[in-house]
């Protein structure tokens, strides 16, 4: 994952093999890392004398991997804790590394029910330290939430959420009587946009292999509800991997033209629009700001963002935003909704979306363009729950204050 490689992958990629119990210990070991690694580095630091950043890179992360089982779980003995990650040490480093990694960790242990050292400073900077987020943008929450609104967003982002599942082949009803009479428990998802449960492997569960569902959490199904396609559309969905929306809304519209530029992207959405797809989802590779049709009933744009509405189920994503990416995002996702505004047939539907949950990437986004092209409108989702809707009608979800994922979307209509 430090090489770039999204958390969930790799984790899968590393534990496939292994039994449940210890899937479930090494994702909780391995997202806790993420999710406490700025209290843990100051656990440590005080202990290495030349500063924890002169200590190689896979080092750092079996002394973050012990001080994380001393100081927080409360079911593994020190001395294994302390003997594990000794033994890591030493094969990635040898008997040195063995004896340094030894030597902190002891010292972690003797101290490990004492609290972490708060940050110095002000609010922002002792909250993105207790909670182990990037400083620049937790000062940013705090100017739009407020320091309580920043906190529970904060919290909220180091739980690991459930699992939930959307109905593909199969209804939500059909889907939960099937598995509650086989013993598997199930509770609906918020707004009723899934069923949650305590289950970590989807293919184990019955129906998965026949495309009966697909796994979603609540704020992407919310998003293909709040779309609100029409019936008889030839959709285009421009950014669709890994094609959750595109299955949701292929369900109920006449076609959906579903696009990613990437060649592996688009591999991974047709096997999954294969296994649990309506038969009315087409796949192509194609760059979404070279839309491959022109005058389409209906657009989406589910724009690659910073992807801040999702750091709970990807604790690794807030250790790569920067307030530079953001300005590079923002300018792409610009690109890609003029491209899309360009597509929509007049009287269409243009559907802007991302997991963001930064103005810029979300209702700035949608402003520009309709100061730039008054030929569009917006038209909010008919019936869609008010307690997700913006003042203007657009589609925010905010973890904190919802319990899901966070995200946004703007339905555009064109005269």
């Amino acid at each position: 994952m430090r090489k770039g490689e999204p958390f969930d992958a790799a984790l899968d990629r590393a534990i496939g093999p292994l039994p449940d119990d210890d899937r479930r210990l090494a994702h909780e070991l391995a997202a806790g890392i993420l999710r406490s690694q700025s209290l843990l580095d100051a656990r440590l630091a005080p202990l290495v004398p030349r500063g924890l950043d002169a200590v190689a890179p896979a080092l750092r992360d079996v002394l973050r991997l012990g001080a994380y089982q001393l100081t927080v779980l409360d079911r593994i003995p020190a001395h294994a804790a302390v003997s594990t990650s000794v033994a890591l040490g030493r094969d990635a480093g040898g008997k040195p590394a063995a004896g340094f990694i030894n030597a902190v960790l002891r010292r972690v242990a003797s101290a490990a029910r004492t609290p972490a050292v708060a940050a110095d400073g002000d609010d922002a900077a002792r909250l993105a330290r207790s909670h182990s987020h990037p400083e620049w943008l937790v000062r940013r929450w705090i100017e739009r939430f407020g320091s309580d609104g920043a906190r529970a967003l904060l919290e909220r982002n180091n739980t690991r959420p459930a699992l939930v599942l959307q109905g593909a082949r199969a209804s939500l009803d059909d889907l939960r009587r099937r598995w509650e009479s086989g013993g598997i428990a199930v509770t609906p998802a918020p707004y009723g946009a899934g069923l949650t449960t305590d289950r970590t492997r989807p293919g184990d569960l019955p129906g998965f292999a026949q495309g009966d569902f697909v796994v979603q959490d609540p704020a992407q199904a919310l998003v293909a509800w709040f779309a609100d396609m029409p019936a008889d559309a030839i959709v285009y969905d421009a950014c669709a991997a890994p094609g959750g929306k595109t299955i949701a809304i292929g369900r109920s519209v006449r076609a959906v033209v579903a696009a990613d530029v990437s060649r592996v992207r688009a591999r991974r959405l047709a096997e999954n629009v294969a296994r649990a797809g309506s038969g009315r989802e087409h796949v192509v590779v194609a760059d979404a700001r070279r839309p491959p049709l022109r005058d389409a009933a209906a657009v989406l744009v589910d724009a690659p963002c910073l992807g801040t509405g999702t750091f709970a189920r990807h604790p690794d994503a807030r250790w790569r935003v920067s307030i530079e990416a953001l300005a590079v995002l923002a300018e792409a996702q610009a690109g890609l909704l003029e491209a899309a505004a360009a597509a929509v047939g007049p009287g269409g539907l243009l559907v802007y979306a991302t997991c963001s949950l930064e103005p810029e990437e979300n209702e700035q986004q949608v402003e520009r363009l309709l100061a730039r092209h008054p030929e569009f409108h917006r038209e909010p989702c008919e019936g869609f729950p008010a307690a997700l809707v913006s003042a203007k009608g657009d589609l925010m979800i905010l973890p904190h204050r919802h319990g899901m994922d966070g995200g946004y979307a703007a339905r555009l209509r064109r005269a």
